[in-house]
């Protein structure tokens, strides 16, 4: 089976910052569609659309349960329902407001100040939907430790299927995918302050857990539901 899940959280189709980040990443995985993306000066389209093509295929998106494909004996179905039920048990959060912020070689948003009540959310639906996951391949696992891991991202990768989750996980919402040349960073660190600018003037609420499916290797991921906090 090729199609993968993922539980993410994502601004609702309606918000100002799902608008602006499906035309910043040519990718609405709300309605499938690729809107052309804006320029940016000094950038070239070509070049522009190499240094967004990995968060491309994701859509805006912060990890709770990264993606996966379903164990044996599960189906779509069945995951639904398990997520539906796990969201209704767990209370809306208040995060810090959202920056800009360089992470490694990439750009993202992510709360401005510690947010120890989404890592607990993130930690939570890592176990509840691991009966969910089916054991990566040997060929993900050799691409996860060619990034170089730490003896506990290694313990993470062999017990959850993935390095950085528990004490390694940091909620961020991808911008960019590497950027290498220090001017284009420069560029597009100038650029998106401005575009997001509107985004990081108040806290960020999180209110819905979202279930994202990836339905072949190279397609894009799709919001296959949105699923209250309700307790």
């Amino acid at each position: 089976m090729s199609q993968r899940f993922a539980l993410y959280i994502a601004p609702p189709a309606d918000d100002s910052l799902h608008a602006f980040a499906a035309g910043w990443l040519g990718w609405d995985p709300e309605t499938g569609e690729s809107p052309v993306p804006a320029g940016v000066a000094g950038i070239p389209p070509a070049q522009l659309a190499a240094l967004t093509a990995d968060p491309r295929r994701y859509g805006l998106h912060g990890t709770l349960k990264p993606p996966f494909r379903l164990a044996e004996g599960c189906d779509d179905g069945l995951l639904i329902v398990a997520v539906e039920k796990f969201a209704a048990t767990r209370r809306p959060l208040r995060l810090p407001p959202l920056q800009l912020a360089a992470l490694g070689n990439f750009l993202a948003l992510r709360p401005s100040a510690p947010a120890p009540e989404i890592d607990a959310l993130a930690a939570d639906c890592v176990r509840a939907f691991d009966r969910f996951r089916a054991p990566p391949s040997e060929a993900e696992l050799a691409r996860r430790r060619a990034a170089g891991l730490s003896a506990r991202q290694e313990a993470n990768l062999q017990a959850w299927g993935y390095p950085y989750v528990m004490e390694d996980f940091r909620l961020h919402f991808t911008l960019t995918g590497r950027i290498t040349d220090p001017a284009q960073r420069d560029i597009l660190l100038r650029h998106l302050e401005q575009e997001t600018r509107p985004f990081t003037r108040k806290p960020f609420a999180v209110t819905e857990l979202c279930l994202f499916v990836q339905p072949a290797a190279d397609a894009g991921f799709r919001v296959v539901g949105r699923y209250p906090l309700a307790g």
